[in-house]
């Protein structure tokens, strides 16, 4: 399941400092729009459909949760902090800086402000020659061509010469000193859709908790003190199995792996919801799987308080968690920090979410990649 879209940039400048301007555009881009996963070669090419100065143009993939038009809004913003001011009858024209959306996964897109793929992109070679390097598997959804057969029936013959290298953002994080990430969290504090969002930027493997079909999990939230045993007994016997199966499937030395849950979560939510006998029960059971289980390099907890809790489990809408009482959750949370104190040979990263929107906001996803990549840089 992708939650997020892959949309393909292209920036222009020939006028002032270009490569500045380009390296400008890159970054903002990747703080304000979407997480910027490649970008392509320098390249220079002559002005198209005018007399003026050579452009400097470049590509950018990136990922992002924004709707297409959120993104062109976006763009607009970029621009007009670099100096431009679009207006509808500009045409072709000498600019500090253009962005273009070029294409918005593999959508057709025809609104009054937007237009994808760019019409005009298949007619244009510093467009494709950029977009190539990007090594995508785009299909122009219209033309059914790929990158190469559309360079290839293209008949642009301008000179587009490669000037340099240009650096991706994402090439600072060094996630590769880990080769397993655990996320946790409360219900709701978002830890499986930034378990997705860590994957699909940075080409990892995830292990996602298959929770949705506990047949106990309903009837618990009607009548806790009668299907807590059973709940947490399956619980538990899923997830070793799931973990056991899915680690295995993967090379735990050269994969990438990021998973929304670790095994110790089982023993955080008996501890709330059970008796003092079986919860004694349980842990025993539990010592003995734990021993076995494989221990993450990095284990991520994400704090929300209480009430952005409750605001994002009945967003979206479980109906069998619309009841959670906020005093469950704070056991919850408590849970888990005590557990986090007692550990001392697991590497904990505690990151506090509850001011932070990393689906909408790319400043909040970009600073929890901070906090990681400072502790990958402690860590080694």
């Amino acid at each position: 399941m992708k939650i997020q879209h892959q949309v393909i940039i292209s920036i222009g400048s020939n006028q002032g400092e270009r490569l500045e301007n380009i390296e400008n555009s890159i970054k903002m881009v990747h703080q304000e729009i979407g997480t910027v996963i490649r970008v392509s070669k320098l390249y220079e090419t002559p002005s198209w459909g005018f007399e003026s100065d050579a452009f400097y143009n470049c590509a950018l993939l990136v990922h992002t949760c924004k709707a297409a038009e959120e993104v062109l809004q976006g763009i607009f913003k970029v621009e007009e902090k670099l100096g431009r001011i679009r207006n509808s009858g500009e045409g072709y024209q000498a600019r500090t800086i253009d962005v273009d959306i070029i294409s918005f996964d593999e959508e057709i897109i025809e609104t009054e402000n937007l237009i994808v793929p760019h019409p005009r992109m298949q007619d244009r070679k510093f467009v494709l020659l950029p977009m190539k390097d990007l090594k995508t598997d785009f299909v122009h959804p219209i033309l059914n061509k790929n990158i190469s057969e559309l360079i290839n029936h293209c008949q642009d013959d301008s000179e587009c010469k490669i000037v340099s290298d240009l650096k991706s953002p994402i090439a600072k994080y060094t996630f590769d000193r880990f080769n397993y990430i655990a996320i946790e969290g409360n219900i709701g504090a978002g830890k499986t859709t930034l378990t997705h969002k860590i994957a699909e930027d940075f080409n990892a493997k995830t292990v996602l908790e298959g929770f949705a079909d506990n047949p106990f999990l309903p009837k618990f939230y009607k009548d806790q003190a009668r299907y807590a045993f059973p709940l947490e007994m399956s619980f538990l016997a899923d997830r070793y199995q799931q973990l056991s199966h899915d680690l295995a499937q993967f090379d735990l030395f050269k994969d990438f792996i990021v998973a929304d849950y670790h095994i110790f979560k089982s023993l955080i939510f008996a501890k709330v919801t059970l008796g003092e006998d079986e919860y004694r029960l349980y842990k025993t059971l539990f010592d003995i799987i734990y021993k076995e289980m494989k221990k993450p390099d990095l284990y991520v907890y994400l704090y929300q308080n209480t009430e952005r809790l409750l605001e994002n489990i009945k967003r979206r809408g479980r109906s069998y968690e619309q009841e959670i009482p906020a005093e469950y959750l704070d056991k919850i949370n408590r849970g888990y920090l005590d557990y986090i104190k007692s550990q001392t040979d697991l590497n904990v990263l505690i990151i506090d979410v509850s001011e932070k929107d990393f689906v909408k906001n790319q400043e909040d996803y970009l600073a929890i990649l901070e906090e990681i990549q400072s502790n990958a840089f402690l860590s080694h």
